[in-house]
């Protein structure tokens, strides 16, 4: 018996579910083509990218991607290991220390910049604006509902109220 309320379209998200999984896929493929020109990965692009805004603290990286900090500290650890990435303490948190790009990293991301420049374009072109903006829209509205929900425990049924 479906208890969804008549206005819900629980298939169509199913659908959007799968879809995004799959173009998250093929977009970490693509970056790491990508990104290895500049001596990079996908991971390791989306969190230097997020420092060219300036220093930041590997929880702050992991909540902007909706990544576990330990994933993410182990991308900075390699990062740091490359010279893309140096720590300093953090004056508000000792524990906490800020990450920020070096000037190879930044300049590792500059070399990146038209080619991904490229590819977007690429990827746009047959896409109206319009229908990007919705898209956007959708995407961030189901990130929220996903944030303001604990964080599921392994092994636990999950509660949805």
């Amino acid at each position: 018996m479906d208890h969804s309320p008549p206005d819900v379209d629980v298939d169509a998200l199913i659908e959007v579910t799968a879809e995004v999984f799959a173009v998250n896929g093929r977009l970490l493929r693509e970056g790491d083509w990508l990104s290895a020109h500049a001596g990079l990965t996908s991971a390791r692009w989306q969190v230097a990218g997020l420092l060219l805004d300036g220093p930041s603290t590997v929880a702050r990286l992991a909540r902007e991607r909706g990544l576990r900090r330990q994933a993410v500290q182990q991308t900075v650890d390699r990062l740091r290991a490359e010279g893309v990435v140096t720590t300093r303490p953090n004056p508000r948190d000792q524990r906490s220390p800020l990450v920020e790009l070096t000037p190879s990293g930044r300049q590792a991301l500059d070399a990146l910049r038209p080619l991904e420049q490229q590819w977007l374009e690429h990827l746009a072109a047959d896409i109206p604006p319009e229908d990007l903006h919705v898209a956007l829209s959708v995407l961030r509205r189901l990130r929220e509902k996903l944030e303001t929900r604990p964080t599921p425990v392994p092994g636990t049924a999950p509660r949805l109220s």
